[in-house]
């Protein structure tokens, strides 16, 4: 089973639109896929469930915020078997298409950030044996609970926050590879350096302290699989002159860059929640909507041999 974390610092980067259709991309592909959604603003999940559908997760509890609920409460590990939801609209689809692949869900909550807050009170103690027990704890939280299923799926997709907050790190810890979306601008591409020396940092850490505390820890080597370029505009077939310089920019600095790229078209991915099938996914379109569908399964192809799927 691959895990494989989607994440950048900066917001509004293409993250949720990649991440529904990636995974729904790849059960197509006959893969069975599990989806974690740790952001708080949830986007990924209303991708597959109408709000009342949501709403209804909530009051049976599950959501990965309740999942937290139970450590931070009773210092309880519920299974997360507990909170795995099939959405129908896009499994349903997916048999209309033959394939024998499927999309599971773990849903967020809106309230999870006041959650990571928290989690930071359970980290710490007055020795170092103590301070990393509870860091091993705390931050292989979702790597332990992973393990339950880890025969019942190919491939986990893990939406992050823009942060990299302790749920983030859980979700790094937890993963063997990581995806960062960008845009072509300042903003979004002036942060992978410290996201990437971040995620190397946090690796030192875990398995120093991991190698500390004995065998019963494996070490963790989560591996950038590389950068995808996001809502980028197409001239001539080709990214326009300023978000070239940018895609030239990050490629210079040694990261790998994904050949293809996710065209800007706000018109078609912002129809893909209401519908609750992801754009890769629709059969019907045509045109330059066709193009972007294209695209987006050029990108899976592109994951599948990196990540040796």
């Amino acid at each position: 089973m691959k895990k494989i974390s989607i994440i950048n610092y900066k917001g509004g980067v293409g993250k949720t639109t990649l991440s529904a259709n990636l995974a729904s991309e790849l059960a197509f592909r006959n893969n069975r896929v599990l989806i974690v959604d740790l952001d708080p603003q949830a986007n990924l999940t209303f991708s597959f469930f109408k709000l009342p559908e949501w709403q209804q997760l909530d009051a049976d509890s599950k959501t990965i915020k309740h999942w937290y609920d139970a450590f931070l409460d009773e210092d309880r590990d519920m299974s997360l078997k507990e909170l795995i939801v099939t959405p129908d609209k896009v499994n349903n689809k997916l048999k209309a298409m033959n394939s024998t692949g499927s999309i599971d869900i773990i849903s967020s909550h809106l309230e999870l950030i006041n959650v990571d807050m928290e989690l930071a009170t359970r980290y710490g103690g007055n020795s170092d044996r103590t301070i990393r027990s509870s860091f091993l704890r705390l931050f292989s939280r979702l790597q332990n609970g992973l393990r339950e299923v880890e025969d019942d799926y190919d491939v986990v997709i893990i939406d992050c926050p823009p942060n990299f907050n302790i749920v983030t790190q859980n979700a790094i810890i937890a993963s063997d590879l990581y995806l960062v979306p960008a845009r072509p601008d300042v903003l979004s591409t002036i942060g992978i350096d410290q996201l990437v020396r971040h995620i190397d940092a946090l690796t030192v850490k875990y398995n120093d302290y991991a190698d500390s505390a004995g065998g019963s820890w494996e070490k963790i080597t989560p591996t950038i699989l590389g950068v995808i370029f996001t809502m980028v505009s197409i001239y001539d077939q080709q990214p326009i002159s300023t978000q070239r310089e940018f895609i030239t920019q990050v490629r210079r600095s040694g990261y790998s860059v994904f050949r293809t790229y996710m065209r800007d078209n706000k018109t078609l991915f912002a129809k893909s929640p209401d519908y609750g099938v992801p754009v890769v996914l629709d059969v019907d379109l045509t045109g330059i909507y066709l193009d972007i569908r294209k695209e987006l399964e050029d990108i899976v192809d592109e994951v599948q041999t990196k990540a040796g799927l």
